[in-house]
């Protein structure tokens, strides 16, 4: 496991093969990791199912009303919906969509991102400056690279547990 500098800033997210560890970059993005924190103390993240995967491209997941797999789960719904909170505003920065950043997924409008996220499987610069970077993969990218593809998957991985680091 990669060594925590900011437990406060840190997700721990659980999946089938292990742990994978994220340093969010307040610094760039205050708003969508207050969200992403918000939403794992509240546990919204458990059991998400990771509802669009593509192949050499991205792992989405965080869609905390239709896609927890133990709760109201609805495969056609996964990817439609976010959470009670209000929608975010864009947080666009020079940082680089590369391999392990995480990118707040969102609609056509660009302060639409809520709770739904994406782990590049590889750099996809083309998304630079359209999609707000909040975070990087430290530790576990073996287990994002594991997850199940498809859109939808026909059977999809989860996130088993999100936690903030320092409340691990």
């Amino acid at each position: 496991m990669a060594e925590i500098k900011d437990p406060e800033n840190t997700i721990l997210i659980e999946l089938k093969d292990g742990t994978v560890t994220i340093e969010l970059l307040p610094d760039i993005a205050p708003g969508h990791c207050e969200r992403m924190k918000e939403l794992a103390r509240a546990g919204q993240y458990d059991n998400v199912a990771f509802h669009r995967v593509i192949d050499g491209f991205m792992a989405q997941t965080g869609d905390v009303q239709h896609a927890n797999m133990e709760k109201d789960y609805n495969p056609r719904g996964a990817g439609t919906g976010g959470s009670d909170l209000p929608d975010l505003k864009a947080e666009f920065s020079k940082i680089p969509h590369d391999r392990g950043t995480l990118g707040a997924a969102r609609s056509q409008n660009p302060n639409s991102a809520n709770s739904q996220f994406f782990i590049n499987f590889k750099d996809n610069h083309f998304l630079n400056g359209q999609y707000t970077v909040y975070g990087r993969v430290i530790s576990g990218m073996e287990h994002v690279d594991a997850i199940a593809e498809g859109e939808p998957p026909a059977n999809p991985d989860r996130m088993i547990s999100v936690k903030v680091a320092a409340d691990a």
